[in-house]
């Protein structure tokens, strides 16, 4: 990514973690009453989840401006982890949301006890699904932008709540127009299960990033396809990938014929990069330059790499 793009791409990711947050303080004052003059455990289980929303999306904001530091002598390749780890915190709290809640909702099927003002809960839902929809319109809108693992893991959050304020509603209208008391404490056990659900898909991305998983493999032959462009290149090998934040990071050997001087060999390197950043402007590339049919015996994956790759095999 380039300097530019840095300065365009990170505002938005602070930007939409700072809606995030306003979101949740406006929420959480229309909940917490709706949730004392209801007596709804439904809506209490919506008032912490949104409660644990203010917390993660201060998290997020902080990773998020974390994860924009610049490089320095202790973090080489810059602080972008920092939004994995933010996106690992609110799965921790979505965990914590569901296990409150479904505590709630079981000691409440014992319990005969109707909500009231059915009405007010209602009508606060409906206000926090369309506030929540619009800002998962804006959120995408950004993932799309910088690819913020952190963003990211907010808008599946952020998607559970959609849900759990639909349930809510469903929740109030069965239990005072239908007499069926047991749908409230019902409803908040479903809740429950999705938000622990939610958390569980939410972690991977950022476990993935955190253990510098492989690109997809059609991300990998579209990058292989744009570097065999290049004349004068003649394979690559021990090709690997990583995702850190929003940065992309590539590193490969790539084989020119032997007899070529030094000052030859650069200039097809610097070729093989210069494609690579007009194609790929946020992936960082770091290139190892071999003659043709060198094999690498020191490389851990040795099973692999015996031999020189080609475009179309796997590296």
């Amino acid at each position: 990514m380039t300097r530019e793009e840095r300065r365009l791409a990170l505002p938005d990711a602070t930007r939409a973690a700072l809606a995030s947050v306003a979101m949740a303080c406006a929420l959480m004052a229309l909940k917490g009453y709706a949730a004392f003059a209801t007596g709804s455990v439904a809506m209490l289980g919506s008032l912490a989840d949104t409660g644990l929303d203010l917390l993660a999306s201060l998290v997020t904001l902080y990773g998020v401006r974390l994860a924009a530091t610049p490089a320095d002598h202790d973090h080489r390749f810059g602080h972008g982890k920092a939004e994995a780890l933010a996106a690992l915190f609110q799965v921790a709290l979505i965990t914590a949301s569901a296990a409150g809640i479904a505590w709630r909702a079981i000691n409440a099927l014992g319990s005969e006890q109707s909500t009231t003002e059915a009405e007010l809960g209602i009508g606060v839902s409906i206000a926090a699904i369309a506030a929540t929809a619009i800002l998962l319109w804006y959120q995408r809108r950004v993932i799309r932008r910088t690819g913020s693992v952190a963003i990211m893991a907010d808008n599946v959050h952020y998607q559970s709540d959609i849900l759990l304020n639909g349930s809510v509603i469903v929740a109030l209208v069965l239990d005072q127009y239908f007499g069926w008391h047991k749908a409230d404490p019902v409803f908040g056990i479903v809740i429950a299960l999705w938000l622990a659900w939610g958390a569980f898909k939410a972690s991977s991305a950022a476990i993935d990033q955190l253990m510098d998983k492989e690109w997809p493999e059609a991300q990998r032959t579209a990058f292989l396809e744009v570097a065999a462009r290049q004349p004068g290149l003649r394979g690559i090998h021990d090709f690997r990938t990583r995702r850190s934040g929003s940065h992309d990071f590539a590193q490969f050997h790539m084989e020119v014929a032997r007899d070529l001087t030094v000052d030859k060999a650069h200039d097809i390197v610097e070729g093989v990069e210069h494609s690579l950043r007009r194609h790929f402007p946020k992936v960082e590339v770091l290139i190892h330059l071999d003659p043709e049919g060198h094999v690498d015996t020191d490389n851990p994956l040795v099973e692999e790499d015996v031999t020189p790759h080609w475009f179309g095999k796997r590296v």
